[in-house]
């Protein structure tokens, strides 16, 4: 079981070959597991939360400030891939395009990606991009979770039902689960959930 103990920054990369290949003492390449969702969804904050860290990913209240993807190596023996955040109206084009290009390459080619996990705010549901993303990633049967995020902020009427709430948008066979950074069961819960899904 990856407890989530120790982690580390390993790379910021755009194009294949400046992404990382790290392997185990056995030789085995690194498994991955993929944050992707909207800007300013929380990808840093959770990378922080599962880590115990207030700095290792650098977070922002101004949307689209991850603008590269992110390796995080986590106990030698997995990579934490924090991608672009998308749905950002006030970046260039070419600075969205070239993001857009970068992550469909990522998910496209890489076969050490074992888990991609779709933030989702949960006071604000899915946006249409969300839903593109979803389908996308179902139609290519890639191992998909939804995460929804801030759950916190929630009134406590709304956190247990979250789940029910967005039901109908998810697909047969996709898990969810609600997270919540100030709540430290919900690491727990959520280291659970990834373990099994890499199992």
């Amino acid at each position: 079981m990856i407890a989530f103990e120790n982690g580390s920054f390993i790379a910021s990369a755009l194009t294949p070959v400046e992404f990382p290949n790290l392997k185990t003492d056995q030789g085995n390449v690194f498994p991955e597991v993929a944050l992707i969702g909207r800007s300013n969804v929380g990808k840093s904050t959770l990378v922080n939360a599962l880590l115990r860290s207030k700095t290792l990913a650098k977070t922002s209240s101004t949307p689209g400030k991850t603008q590269r993807i992110l390796f995080f190596s986590i106990d030698k023996q997995l990579l934490l891939v924090d991608l672009p955040g998308y749905g950002y109206s006030k970046a260039a084009k070419r600075e969205v395009s070239l993001w857009s290009q970068s992550i469909e390459t990522y998910l496209s080619q890489r076969p050490s990606l074992k888990l991609l996990l779709l933030l989702i705010d949960s006071r604000r549901g899915f946006a249409e991009e969300d839903l593109a993303m979803l389908q996308w990633a179902h139609s290519k049967t890639m191992h998909l979770a939804v995460i929804f995020t801030k759950c916190d902020k929630l009134p406590p009427s709304q956190q247990a039902n979250i789940l029910n709430a967005h039901k109908t948008h998810l697909p047969d066979g996709i898990d969810a689960i609600a997270v919540s950074t100030a709540d430290p069961t919900s690491r727990k819960r959520l280291i659970q959930f990834i373990n099994q899904r890499l199992a």
